[in-house]
């Protein structure tokens, strides 16, 4: 079977070559693990090392809070972030955060494994999720590394439990040290191939988005554009939310609206749906009054989606109408804003958690959707300075739900330190 897996990876990569020809970001990820080596041998050769692998930036936020409490313990070791995906990749190396280091994995060919990681001494290594490459694991595990999964998410469709993933949940038994699960039933499905070496610590993103409480939140030209009305965010838009955002731009003309698309790219053809709107990095303190008059605003800049979800009254959360995934909806629940996204969430538990919690409320399809936030909305809009609101009821949910939740860090992070030191 392992003969199996590196022809898959050998095909894998084929395909992605062919498909950088026609895709910017994947033409990104070709070129850019082109550099890992020579990136870790400037800034890591030699040194101890805590590494966190991530797919994709999701994965990072995960991660992060891990990341930041083990530099704590181990301030001598130098800290190494690498990612899978070019959107995570491109989007962190831009901010200031706290990596040493920060590129591409290799691809998991062996021979490349073994030239990035003889760089430098992994002491302490783990993927966020469930993002796994074998030979990598393998390779660390031979040099005597802990390797650990945070965050971990088992669920019935993946390969382990089809009839040729025996080969792949021994990989997982070899190599992985500890997994902290992020809900019981994934840390049951898990014990089922044998990975008994576990803990249900949670899910870390709670941790992270806790954090934005502490912070300072302020979006200059945000308040000038609420003003004193409704403000729904639409966050990591694709079409449908942008759809779900015309019908209620028409049926409620006296809300405001901003919308943060996933890709920038879809930023032009945010213009050609509202032709009207203000864009975020046009915006300069001259326009304060024009920005008032406006209903739409387009948020062309990265970085600013998590702050702006602290304005709203209600977000609505792109990714889960169709098979990308939805994106993250604590990032808005945890200001105690209520979430509405689509039905398709396989992988995110918090999602159901939070429905459970009634302060959130999925859709299939964005005709539903579109009606019940302007029902929501009108309603908390007659019932304003009376009784609480549903709106207002949900808020409450949101903002409990996520602030209930158990610092799944300190409980990773505490077995990890007895294991190392």
């Amino acid at each position: 079977m392992k003969s199996v897996y590196n022809l898959f990876v050998h095909v894998m990569i084929f395909g992605m070559k062919v498909f950088s020809l026609f895709n910017s970001k994947t033409k990104k990820g070709i070129r850019g693990r082109k550099q890992s080596v020579s990136i870790v041998t400037e800034k890591l050769q030699g040194e101890k090392v805590i590494w966190m692998h991530a797919a994709s930036l999701g994965e990072y936020e995960q991660g992060l809070p891990v990341l930041e409490k083990l530099k704590e313990q181990f301030p001598e070791h130098k800290t190494l972030v690498t990612f899978f995906s070019p959107s995570g990749y491109e989007n962190v190396k831009k901010r200031k955060q706290i990596a040493d280091s920060i590129c591409y994995l290799p691809f998991d060919r062996k021979k490349d494994v073994k030239e990035f990681v003889s760089t430098f001494d992994t002491e302490i290594f783990f993927t966020v999720k469930y993002d796994y490459w074998y030979n990598l694991l393998e390779e660390l595990k031979n040099r005597g590394t802990k390797n650990y999964v945070i965050s971990a998410l088992f669920y019935e469709h993946q390969v382990f439990f089809e009839s040729y993933g025996k080969w792949f949940a021994k990989q997982l038994r070899q190599n992985i040290d500890w997994f902290f699960h992020q809900t019981i039933k994934s840390q049951a499905l898990a014990k089922k191939l044998g990975l008994n070496n576990s803990t249900v610590s949670g899910d870390t993103r709670f941790d992270r988005v806790k954090q934005f409480l502490d912070r300072d939140n302020h979006l200059e030209f945000i308040e000038e554009f609420k003003g004193n009305q409704k403000l729904i965010v639409f966050g990591s838009s694709w079409q449908t939310e942008e759809d779900i955002a015309q019908v209620v731009a028409k049926k409620l003309p006296e809300i405001k609206i901003a919308i943060a698309p996933h890709d920038l790219q879809r930023v032009p053809h945010l213009q050609t749906l509202f032709p009207n709107a203000c864009l975020y990095s046009s915006l300069s303190n001259s326009q304060t009054l024009k920005l008032s008059d406006s209903q739409i605003l387009i948020i062309d800049s990265i970085g600013k989606l998590s702050k702006l979800y602290s304005y709203a009254d209600l977000a609505v959360v792109g990714g889960g109408f169709h098979s990308a995934g939805l994106h993250n909806i604590l990032e808005a629940a945890v200001y105690g804003v209520p979430v509405i996204f689509g039905n398709q969430y396989r992988k995110n538990p918090e999602a159901d958690a939070l429905i459970d919690a009634n302060g959130g409320k999925c859709f299939d399809d964005f005709v539903a959707a579109s009606v019940f936030i302007r029902e929501v909305i009108k309603k908390d809009v007659e019932n304003e300075g009376e009784e609480k609101s549903f709106l207002k009821q949900m808020s409450e949910n949101a903002y409990n739900f996520v602030n209930s939740q158990p610092y799944a860090t300190a409980i990773i992070v505490k077995k990890i330190l007895e294991s190392n030191i």
